[in-house]
């Protein structure tokens, strides 16, 4: 066996483990396991300790966990039935699952809570995991929350997943200190980045959160220290007792309250700072470029956690209809994908979908919303009503036009270019009267007989 394939790079990682492994196939339990443990918790560059609960005292990893949960938790989410072959759809109101998805997963959550919880599991820990109870139909009465850290994902000999939950605190009344296992099919998963099991985020930049840390620290222990450097106190002579003098100096002006009191010393002793000032370590500058590197981390634009350093009114709009397409969609379409695959029925997946709106968060200001409307009304593709319940309006009756759909009568194909404008010249000259010519058969009428019987003179005619 080469380096690489000991290594595992010449193998796919959720490889089915079989009794007798194929050749360079390694046995999946292992890999399955390790999968989520590239990136761990621990010990960062800098020297701090950083696990999710660390990372949580940064204010803006909490601003921005707090941001995303929220904002996709007041989602609303839907469960939709397609109707034809054309794509048109409504929703499943009849369907057990839509009252989980939509208001109520559980009796002890409604779905703001619960949503708000499996995002923060995936912002922290890179996976969610939610126990499935059915009904002996196979229908799905209730989704339970259940902590990643406590998770473990493995396969048995036939290659199939199953889930290992520590039952370590009492969260499962008369199962603690237990482990539980469930089939794949009794556990609602949505991984993170990586694929099978989800890399955290704060386990992958740990180093960067790690300088975070240390920098609220240093800048804690500064104004603890009276926001004066450390330094040297010198004294001419021989000091007996050297930590009473520093316990007594600390005392005295130690601490953000003692700042800026006049010192007295004795005895021709001198003080003198040995540490460089903030200015010159650059501290609000590090701190400054933190909030921008978890901001990256996050992919969440910095005017949302209150950094409106670089924002301006011209670009704010677009920053935010940025935060939608490239912040919340990734995430949006991992937990609609989940809950196909793990809560819809095989037979059921090619006729129902569950759909976040993320309407509301797309509304402009409203003078743009109103030039939309109107062109959506203009041009046939918005009703009177369609507008009404986009602005939350009572509806227009029906016989009173709220349903009907206008459409701009100046508008043609561009291959009929011309064509109206040809047709009515055409009608027009076949309304046209016609000029008839006398019959030369027909009698002449007296005039004409008088003027014929009469001679000429000179070619004109005499009566």
């Amino acid at each position: 066996m080469g380096f690489w394939e000991w290594m595992g790079f010449e193998n796919p990682r959720d490889s089915p483990k079989t009794e007798q492994p194929k050749e360079g196939l390694p046995q999946v339990t292992d890999n399955v396991r390790d999968s989520g443990q590239t990136f761990v918790f621990g010990r960062s560059n800098a020297g701090e300790q950083v696990d999710e609960k660390a990372a949580m005292q940064i204010p803006t990893v909490y601003a921005c966990v707090r941001l995303l949960a929220e904002s996709i938790a007041a989602l609303p989410l839907h469960l939709y039935r397609v109707t034809d072959d054309n794509g048109n759809k409504e929703k499943a109101r009849d369907h057990p699952l839509y009252k989980i998805l939509y208001r109520q997963p559980n009796p002890e959550m409604t779905s703001f809570v619960f949503w708000e919880t499996l995002m923060t599991h995936l912002l922290l820990w890179g996976n969610a995991y939610a126990q499935i109870v059915r009904d002996g139909k196979n229908t799905v009465l209730g989704l339970y929350p259940l902590l990643p850290e406590n998770v473990e994902v493995d396969r048995d000999e036939s290659g199939e997943l199953y889930y290992i939950y520590h039952a370590y605190t009492d969260e499962v009344p008369g199962e603690q200190n237990k482990d539980l296992y469930f089939r794949r099919d009794e556990i609602f998963h949505v991984p993170g980045f990586n694929g099978l099991i989800g890399f955290s985020p704060i386990a992958m930049m740990k180093n960067s959160l790690g300088t975070s840390i240390a920098v609220d620290k240093y800048g804690s222990s500064f104004f603890k220290n009276g926001a004066q450097p450390s330094g040297v106190l010198e004294h001419p002579g021989v000091v007996k007792d050297p930590n009473r003098i520093r316990d007594s100096w600390e005392a005295a002006y130690g601490g953000a309250a003692n700042a800026h009191r006049v010192a007295v010393l004795e005895e021709g002793m001198a003080y003198k700072p040995i540490s460089l000032p903030p200015e010159d370590s650059q501290f609000l500058e590090t701190k400054q470029f933190s909030v921008t590197e978890i901001c990256r981390i996050f992919r969440v634009p910095p005017h949302l956690v209150a950094d409106l350093s670089r924002a301006t009114f011209s670009n704010i709009e677009y920053q935010s209809l940025n935060f939608v397409m490239h912040s919340l969609t990734p995430w949006l379409v991992r937990i609609e994908q989940g809950i196909i695959k793990d809560l819809l029925l095989e037979e059921e997946q090619d006729t129902y979908f569950p759909k976040f709106n993320v309407d509301g968060l797309l509304r402009g200001d409203y003078q743009s919303r109103m030039n939309g409307y109107a062109t959506g009304i203009s041009n046939g593709f918005l009703s009177p009503n369609d507008v009404h319940r986009l602005e939350n309006m009572d509806l227009i009756p029906a016989e009173e036009g709220g349903d009907d759909y206008y459409l701009n009568g100046g508008y043609v194909k561009l291959k009929d270019a011309g064509v109206a404008q040809q047709n009515k010249a055409a009608a027009a000259q076949q309304n046209q009267p016609k000029q008839t010519q006398p019959d030369p058969e027909e009698e002449p009428d007296s005039d004409n007989r008088l003027s014929e019987s009469k001679p000429r003179k000179n070619g004109r005619r005499t009566r």
